[in-house]
């Protein structure tokens, strides 16, 4: 951390009556503040600055200094090489303290403070002492606090990295480069995006990369599924509430769009609001107001938002399932992410990558995929697209075997589950053989409900759908989903 011990001053000066005056000046306080090097020549204290960087915390200059390079030029060649350093600027240029246009061209190139040299029959000190000593240890302070913010955005910056690096879109394919292509171009918008895509395509994945590498990173980026919330909480999720807003309310609770103030907050699934909601978001996007629970006055926010919908709205519109004002005002940058059947030469980069994470994350070597076993994972449908290869992947270091044949690969994407020497199908149900294959009920229950909540899931449009048909709230239909691996 940077510390303000000592106040390293480097004084650029070309008259010596002057330089003696500056040292007379600072003389009483030589415990702190200490003129290291002075130099007679602009371009020399460039020179110099450039060759001994951190040397000094602040430039104290002459306006009109010797050597061709002076003024506001010399202090804006000083803030290029180290934007940190502050400069404190003493002139005959001006004997008004209060020249407001010197000022500001002084300010506006950089310097920090300014003081004239009149009246010029002081000998022992430069006019104005006392301010001047003051601007030296603001002008310290004040650096001190841009290498704190420098080294805070630093580590905002590595996080922000290793955020995008577990983030990373995977693939070489026209649609990935396409994708990508657009995901730079929006990323910096405020305006809303919406993300269209079959579901485990990796809609989530993009919004993050459009928080993530867009201008609000170093703010919050809240996710929330929309189909996961029942309809009588979402409303509180979303906007919050009031202490005493309604029975049991024992104390205030911010909403995820206050929580997302100045950042991103992404709404998957945001065609499973249901419309009473679906007014209150409205307001948001044209008013960045939020109407809470139990409060009267209105709570203004600043929220770029990203949703995601795997049905086809326009659709949902017809059907009077969601409003159309707020379709177009969601819909103002649509992104389509494709299905991975789309996009097959991804996949063996996809397998790639989530191999090496799981081996590493699991502390399993990598095992070897034969050609077939790779050309079967190619041809494979994948009607869960990336979501279900990335469990499939998972499951394969399960084996833990050294190398991947066509046969490994069969079970693990689930056609063998009941299919086996020791379980069959016969038309009138389930029947068993082989006693010495016997495996433990959790985990012929785990095989069956792993199966058929992805089919389930594969026959709706949303979570909130599969859920409905399962007989399950939605989430414990997601909290399943974790625990099997779908999620």
């Amino acid at each position: 951390m940077f510390e303000i011990d000592q106040v390293n001053i480097l004084l650029i000066e070309d008259e010596e009556f002057d330089v003696r005056r500056v040292e007379n000046t600072i003389k009483p306080f030589g415990d702190k503040i200490k003129i290291v090097d002075v130099v007679s020549d602009g371009k020399l204290a460039v020179e110099l600055l450039d060759r001994k960087k951190n040397a000094y915390d602040l430039v104290v200059m002459d306006f009109q200094i010797a050597g061709g390079l002076r003024g506001e030029h010399l202090i804006k060649k000083i803030k290029l090489i180290d934007p940190t350093l502050q400069i404190i600027v003493i002139t005959k240029m001006t004997i008004n303290i209060a020249d407001y246009d010197f000022a500001h061209n002084l300010m506006k190139a950089g310097a920090f403070w300014y003081c004239t040299k009149y009246p010029g029959d002081i000998e022992e000190h430069i006019y104005q002492p006392t301010d001047f000593i003051i601007s030296i240890f603001n002008a310290a302070e004040k650096r001190k606090l841009m290498w704190d913010k420098q080294k805070s955005n630093q580590k905002l910056n590595r996080k922000v990295e290793d955020i995008l690096a577990d983030k990373k879109i995977v693939g070489v394919s026209e649609e990935v480069n396409r994708l990508r292509d657009q995901i730079a171009k929006f990323a910096n918008s405020n305006t809303p995006i919406l993300i269209l895509g079959a579901s485990g395509t990796g809609k989530e994945l993009v919004a993050y990369n459009l928080h993530y590498l867009g201008n609000r990173k170093y703010e919050n980026f809240i996710p929330i599924n929309c189909g996961s919330i029942p309809d009588q909480l979402i409303e509180s999720e979303l906007f919050g509430y009031e202490k005493g807003a309604f029975t049991g309310a024992d104390k205030g609770k911010p909403g995820l769009f206050e929580l997302a103030n100045n950042g991103t907050i992404f709404l998957d699934e945001v065609s499973e609001l249901p419309l009473s909601s679906q007014v209150k978001l409205l307001r948001v996007l044209q008013e960045g107001e939020v109407e809470k629970l139990g409060r009267t006055e209105k709570v203004k926010v600043n929220v770029r938002v990203i949703s995601a919908s795997n049905k086809n709205l326009e659709t949902e519109v017809k059907e009077k399932r969601f409003r159309e004002d707020l379709y177009y005002r969601l819909n103002v940058v649509p992104i389509r992410v494709s299905n991975l059947s789309n996009r097959r030469e991804d996949i063996h980069y996809l397998v790639d990558y989530f191999m090496n994470d799981f081996a590493n994350d699991m502390g399993k070597e990598i095992p070897v995929l034969t050609e077939d076993a790779m050309k079967k994972l190619i041809n494979y449908s994948w009607p869960g697209n990336i979501r279900e290869l990335k469990n499939v992947v998972q499951r394969l270091l399960f084996f833990d075997e050294k190398t991947i044949d066509p046969n490994i690969v069969e079970t693990a994407l689930g056609k063998k589950i009941f299919d086996t020497d020791d379980v069959i199908i016969a038309s009138e149900g389930i029947s068993f053989k082989n006693p010495e294959g016997i495996i433990s009920l959790k985990g012929m229950e785990k095989n069956f409900r792993e199966k058929y909540f992805k089919y389930v899931r594969n026959q709706c449009g949303s979570d909130a759908e599969a859920a409905k048909k399962l007989g399950l709230a939605p989430p414990n239909y997601s909290r399943m989903c974790k625990e099997l691996g779908l999620k």
